[in-house]
């Protein structure tokens, strides 16, 4: 019998992007954001990933289980199952730590949850700034500072200050629109090296996939399923998962409609990170990396595209500013791409 679990971790390795750093890093990964998850249960997760052949973990500080996942990596570690240099390890620089001076403090302490010594991806979570003593999980509308583009540059001269340490060995954004990159770069003395966002079938973001491939930014995408168990649901968002010529394609590759959603990030280019807490999909989400999505069946997926934005900033919405707005969608649609 086929040893599944060896076979898509080989597969997995072979799924990679080049960061601007020169760093190949693993296009597939765990996600970690488990908001209705019950204690140690992100751990065994984790553990099960790394068992299984995964490489790439994403974590946040603001996800509240760096602590466990920190556990999971000793483990790991410790009975060999694999190396720290063999793991690219990501997470989040959250939004009360947008101070320059305040960066390394958050830095450390998910270094000392995780523990770790460096990151091999540090984020900037989003633009979006809170007050200092906003509390997580609980702060308030009177918290939400907004953006502010100076606010954000001098965020990342820390976010370079962390590479200058050691700590970090690349640096990028996450839930950073075209024209607020545009604006970082205008004081950036490192160019970001990913931007991770929300993309999927029904939200394929072309023009950010296309403005980051110009810059030479790696664009990663979160809820690659359309994040069927997100915290905010509208009613008459339509389903990812039920989508018939996505069902049509799990037949014909004798796959799940989860894993055609991968695929398809992986072929596009993107890095992508799914998400689970149950050990059984960990196995089928990896299975993924074995897909080989033929050109046409390509084309059909990027047809169904709706241009659909299905996290739209909920709790992040300064008073008086809409969605819209906040994710520059006018602007973004204006900038020009040279050709």
């Amino acid at each position: 019998a086929r040893d599944y679990n060896l076979a898509s971790g080989v597969m997995a390795m072979e799924w990679t992007v080049t960061l601007n750093t020169g760093t190949k890093a693993p296009a597939f990964g765990l996600g970690t954001f488990a908001w209705q998850s019950k204690p140690g249960e992100v751990a065994k997760v984790v553990d099960a990933a790394l068992r299984a052949g995964y490489r790439s973990i994403d974590c946040a500080y603001a996800y509240g289980n760096e602590g466990e996942i920190g556990e999971a990596l000793q483990k790991c570690f410790k009975e060999g199952v694999l190396k720290r240099e063999e793991l690219f390890i990501t997470t989040k620089l959250w939004c009360t730590f947008h101070q320059r001076e305040d960066v390394l403090s958050c830095c450390q302490e998910s270094l000392k949850n995780l523990q770790l010594d460096y990151l091999d991806l540090y984020l900037v979570h989003t633009p979006i700034a809170l007050k200092k003593e906003a509390k997580l999980p609980g702060y308030t509308q009177d918290d939400i500072l907004g953006y502010d583009p100076d606010t954000v540059a001098d965020t990342w001269k820390g976010m370079e200050d962390l590479v200058e340490k050691g700590l970090v060995r690349a640096i990028g954004v996450s839930n950073f629109t075209i024209t607020k990159i545009e604006r970082l770069l205008q004081t950036a003395k490192i160019v970001p090296a990913v931007n991770q966002v929300e993309c999927h079938p029904y939200f394929q973001q072309p023009k950010l996939k296309e403005y980051c491939d110009w810059k030479g930014i790696v664009l990663e995408a979160y809820s690659p399923l359309g994040s069927p168990a997100r915290p905010v649901i509208a009613a008459a968002d339509p389903v990812v998962m039920e989508d018939p010529v996505i069902k049509e394609l799990a037949a014909k590759y004798n796959a799940t409609v989860g894993q055609i959603c991968i695929a398809f990030a992986l072929h596009r280019g993107l890095m992508v990170i799914p998400k689970t807490v149950n050990p059984a999909r960990v196995v089928e989400n990896l299975k993924s990396t074995e897909l080989k999505l033929d050109a046409a069946d390509m084309k059909r997926l990027i047809e169904v595209d709706k241009n659909l934005r299905l996290f739209r900033g909920e709790g992040f919405l300064a008073k008086g500013v809409t969605w819209e707005e906040a994710f520059d969608v006018e602007a973004d649609e204006k900038f020009v791409i040279p050709k």
